[in-house]
């Protein structure tokens, strides 16, 4: 048996992954950083997360390695991190290598001083030399004798990097940049100028979904009425939804596909694409009413509510693009074996559907897509389109069925908050839109999960796993609770949950607010590192300075404190020029400015959430879409003021519940009746 390393004491399943390596590893610490300054010897950090595939070949490759693995130990102190759990030590030295070397990725590979100062880097590196690639024994025996011998012009070097990363974090304040449409209709020209009109989508391969620009062009579209910014929405989620990106049997979303069609995924699958893609797709139906949209939606809700939530209600974070150690053997499919599992005649219309082939279009294989309309593959088979799709409702669960049989890919079981925020806000709107009472107790049990385990003694914890909750918060994951929580609040209008949101957004402020400029610190700044990072970019999830504008300017308009309104307006302004130059890179902060010209639609309905009349008010209110608005539902306390302020020095108009509609807190008359908040809401 392997005598483990150091890992071994970690909850991490990316770091447990690693305890048994031949490699002595040490979880990033004090420890490590001491242990290098005593040996003078540099760190080798390694960092990656459980479903990366890359990672896992490097793992195997290298790590596994007994030669490698005693070149590493004796020349450097070798860390290990996961970059789920610490997102601020990999955006800092993912900096540091793309600065480096002009690109990023991972498995990240970085060499550090004994103070923790990047000076060489890289991502993947072979065992050997190939395809351009330099060899890891290479890489390690060079760094360490340029450590050696070129110590001074090393440390110097490495002093010089780290400043400037910090550079990039310091404190800015806001210009006096006036925040009008003019920038919104500039980043729609300049993503209509990145679109693919043929695949839909932005720029070529790999192609990555890019949610939170495309849910800001359906915002744009519902604005100011962008025809443009709709077809771009409706090219990419059609395209998206019957290509290879989206599991055609069992729901859900990989992460990007490796070509401009969306044909062949990279098959992992995270929690935090499928919350934002569900969301979107709900949001598309909301808007256009179109049936394939609800499906998407609803199929990738389903996917998480079977096989990504933990029994007390927490989401698991990601699904591994590997099983049985080959890349996508999970999700691929034969001709023959489908002939085999529906006989022939289904079979071989289920393939024309799918597009199954015996030359395959992955490694021999075939990726599930529907490149064809189905009338038209109807039409070719002299059948009914009735008949074809009851043969691929039929064939879709047997091979399903089927396919539950395969040994499955690894699930990373870590409960990561942001992650969590954004999942329970996608099941809290869907719960509302298609008045779907199981995906609102989904929601309420997750609320339940992440403030029971992850919100204790005043402190939010990151990661729940193993039966532990670990790792100070972030701002991302204080601001995307806080966002999950309003939307629960929305879904159930349970004070509780709007009281919470509210508690953990001045919690926020408090703990990540920058005292002396704009904005926020993605961290709490507790812990000594070579800088104190600050995102305001959007990635593959929002940023933590832009969700908590977001969630800022929302509890402006439940509540009317002007704070919350400035604090966001900090963060606009600073940005505002970005927006219009970078869109690809400020999705979600576009959004935000969308919802800050777009005067919130304050609706505050006096009565009982449950009863007939609130219920009839409701429908009107979620009858289309209506992404500036925020609803508050409750009747007057019989003392002291409302939970909500929104619904404060309401009363109900003869006994019925009553609707009344306002924009900062400026409120139409009163009404009761559906048809008369329809013509109100009109009006807006």
């Amino acid at each position: 048996m392997k005598k483990p390393n150091r890992l071994i004491h970690e909850t991490s399943p990316y770091l447990l992954q690693h305890a048994e390596n031949p490699v002595d590893w040490h979880p990033w610490g004090e420890d490590a950083l001491n242990k290098a300054e005593a040996e003078d010897k540099p760190i080798l950090l390694s960092v990656g997360y459980s479903s990366c595939h890359w990672c896992h070949v490097m793992a195997h490759e290298s790590f596994e390695d007994e030669a490698i693995a005693q070149l590493m130990n004796e020349l450097f102190v070798n860390v290990k991190v996961d970059r789920e759990e610490r997102p601020d030590i990999d955006a800092i030295y993912m900096r540091a290598v793309v600065a480096m070397t002009g690109r990023g990725g991972w498995p990240l590979t970085v060499f550090l001083t004994p103070g923790g100062q990047p000076f060489f880097g890289g991502t993947y590196f072979p065992p050997e030399s190939r395809h351009g690639l330099l060899a890891f024994r290479q890489v390690l025996l060079s760094v360490s004798r340029s450590y050696r011998e070129r110590r001074e012009e090393i440390l110097r070097s490495a002093k010089g990097l780290a400043a400037s990363i910090a550079t990039q974090d310091l404190s800015t304040s806001a210009h006096d940049v006036e925040l009008g449409p003019r920038t919104l209709d500039q980043a729609v020209r300049k993503l209509s100028q990145h679109h693919d009109a043929s695949h839909g989508g932005f720029g070529q391969a790999p192609k990555f979904p890019q949610a939170m620009i495309l849910d800001f062009l359906l915002r744009e579209y519902s604005r100011s009425g962008n025809s443009l910014a709709l077809r771009i929405v409706e090219r990419s989620l059609e395209k998206m939804a019957r290509g290879g990106i989206c599991d055609q049997l069992g729901g859900g979303f990989h992460r990007y596909s490796v070509d401009e069609r969306w044909l062949v995924p990279h098959f992992e699958k995270m929690l935090y694409d499928n919350a934002l893609l569900s969301r979107l797709y709900l949001r598309a139906f909301h808007a256009t009413g179109k049936a394939l949209y609800r499906r998407v939606a609803e199929e990738t809700l389903e996917y998480v509510a079977r096989e990504m939530t933990s029994p007390d209600g927490g989401f698991y974070s990601a699904q591994d693009a590997d099983s049985e150690g080959v890349e996508g053997k999970f999700f691929v499919w034969t001709p023959e074996e489908i002939k085999a599992a529906l006989g022939d005649e289904d079979g071989n219309l289920f393939n024309q559907y799918f597009d199954v082939t015996e030359g395959g279009n992955f490694e021999g294989s075939n990726v599930l897509s529907v490149p064809r309309d189905p009338d038209v593959v109807a039409h070719l088979a002299g059948i009914s389109q009735e008949h074809l799709e009851d043969v691929i409702s039929r064939g879709r669960e047997r091979l399903f069925t089927l396919r539950e049989r395969r040994a499955r890919p690894y699930r990373d079981q870590k409960v990561i908050a942001s992650w969590n925020g954004l999942m329970l806000a996608s099941f809290a709107e869907a719960a509302r839109v298609l008045d779907d009472d199981r995906y609102r107790q989904i929601a309420i049990r997750n609320g339940e999960f992440l403030l029971r385990e992850l919100r204790r003694d005043d402190q939010l914890y990151r990661i729940h796993t193993a039966g532990r909750s670990k790792v100070r918060g972030y701002l991302q994951d204080y601001a995307c609770l806080a966002d999950g929580l309003l939307a629960l609040y929305e879904a159930t209008f349970d004070d509780r949950w709007f009281l919470e949101a509210r508690a953990v957004v001045d919690d926020m402020i408090g703990r990540f607010k920058d005292s002396l400029g704009t904005g926020f610190y993605d961290t709490d700044g507790d812990e000594a590192l070579i800088t104190r990072p600050r995102d305001r970019e959007d990635g593959a999830l929002p940023s933590g300075n832009s969700m908590a504008a977001d969630v800022l300017l929302r509890l402006a308009a439940f509540t009317g404190e002007a704070e919350y309104e400035r604090l966001a307006e900090d963060i606009l302004t600073v940005t505002s020029s970005a927006m219009a130059q970078h869109p690809l890179a400020l999705g979600h902060l576009l959004s935000v400015l969308s919802f800050y010209l777009s005067p919130p639609e304050e609706i505050a309905i006096v009565g009982d959430p449950e009863s007939d009349d609130s219920r009839e008010l409701l429908e009107v209110v979620y009858a289309r879409y209506r992404p500036g608005k925020v609803v508050a539902v409750g009747l007057p306390p019989d003392d002291g003021e409302p939970a909500v302020p929104l619904l404060a020095g309401r009363q109900m108009l003869a006994g019925r519940a009553t609707a009344y509609v306002c924009q900062r807190f400026a409120c139409q008359q009163p009404v009761a009746t559906p048809g008369d908040l329809a013509a109100q809401l009109r009006k807006l």
